[in-house]
């Protein structure tokens, strides 16, 4: 009697379209360490996998027996790129776009990244598919169907960012000399990003994204002047930031876009000095500047975002006094506010006496 598959498939052994094939069984010593129970189908189908890659066999039934291999572990890299190379080899030479085995392989990755969508080898395929069919704006698609399962999901806006880049970005395809740049991809990503982040403003993935399209891949029509670029995402960063005061991520935004425009910590000072103390320690302004918003009623203060970075800010200023601020920051860190850190405060009050020391050795 024929031993079945889950899906009630035969095992390739029993098949007739495979008789002409021998399998080749993995290789073990007779008494392994620590044998891998497989199932009867997967140690199959992999005995049929190593015969097939052996004889170099490429063809429409190699296709059906990688997705089988995939569909039972979806991160088997060689079924991967031997399915690859099987669907190279079965294209035709022209108006590759278009053929249905190209077609019927991206629908079929429609099904699988949802399947697997934390498996990287799957939207390592899905590049390479897209390579051929040159279609970014349906996989830009796709992918907002992909984040509405999983929003922080890093495969996947990690795929997005390579298709932005390679095909709207640097790293775009060279046709004679010229890069081959689709600038209408761009269209509706900052909106996007800010549609995420609406709905959740702690979404690390999302602003890393953020980061990426405005100051990572180019510059987009209409944000030629970077100056007013940089008050923008500032003021975008600040309003998340009174919304979610202890939210890490809009405050390392803030961290990341100052450092890539060489901008100062201590512009923002006067915005996160409110943040960094408890409530009714420092004097706020009665009248609301739009720019600098600060803490809500309900907001939980000190943050410890906000004394970090200040205490950065009098770092980087110097001087005795401005490193005495630092230090007394940091104490507070490592003493109340943020304990589980304390050998790491400990550590830069440590290297900030001793910088100060230098200093005074050198004056």
């Amino acid at each position: 009697m024929s031993t079945e598959t889950p899906d009630d498939e035969p095992l390739y052994a029993n098949r007739s379209d495979w008789k002409d094939i021998e399998p080749l069984e993995q290789y073990e010593d007779i008494n392994p360490l620590a044998p891998i129970f497989y199932t009867e189908e997967y140690k199959d189908a992999t005995s049929y996998f190593r015969a097939i890659v052996k004889s170099g066999e490429k063809s429409p039934r190699v296709l059906d027996l990688t997705e089988s291999i995939i569909r039972q572990n979806p991160a088997h890299y060689s079924a991967w790129q031997y399915r690859y190379e099987t669907l190279l080899a079965l294209l035709p030479s022209t108006d590759v776009a278009s053929s249905p085995i190209l077609e019927a392989e991206v629908r079929l990755m429609d099904e699988l990244a949802v399947l697997f969508l934390k498996t990287y080898q799957v939207w390592h395929h899905r590049r390479l598919l897209v390579s051929l069919t040159r279609q970014p704006k349906r996989e830009l698609d796709f992918i907002k169907k992909g984040l509405e399962a999983d929003a922080k999901n890093y495969h996947t806006w990690s795929y997005r960012q390579w298709l932005l880049g390679s095909f709207a970005g640097r790293g775009a395809s060279v046709t004679d000399g010229v890069e081959d740049v689709d600038e209408d991809l761009w269209i509706g990503e900052l909106d996007f990003v800010d549609s995420m982040l609406a709905q959740d403003v702690r979404n690390n993935s999302a602003w890393h994204h953020r980061f990426f399209v405005v100051w990572g891949c180019g510059v987009r029509d209409g944000d030629e002047d970077r100056e007013r670029v940089l008050k923008r995402e500032l003021i975008y960063a600040k309003q998340n930031i009174s919304l979610a005061p202890s939210n890490p991520s809009a405050w390392n935004y803030i961290r990341g876009i100052l450092s890539q425009t060489h901008t100062p910590f201590s512009v923002v000072a006067d915005f996160a000095l409110p943040y960094a103390h408890s409530r009714g320690a420092y004097h706020t302004k009665e009248i609301v500047d739009l720019e600098n918003p600060p803490p809500t009623e309900t907001a939980q203060l000190p943050c410890v975002q906000a004394m970090e970075f200040m205490a950065d800010v009098w770092e980087n200023e110097g001087g005795e006094e401005k490193t005495e601020q630092a230090v007394k920051m940091w104490t507070s860190l490592a003493n109340e506010h943020d304990t589980i850190r304390k050998k790491y405060w400990e550590h830069r009050i440590r290297v900030a006496h001793l910088a100060l020391r230098g200093q005074k050795k050198v004056a």
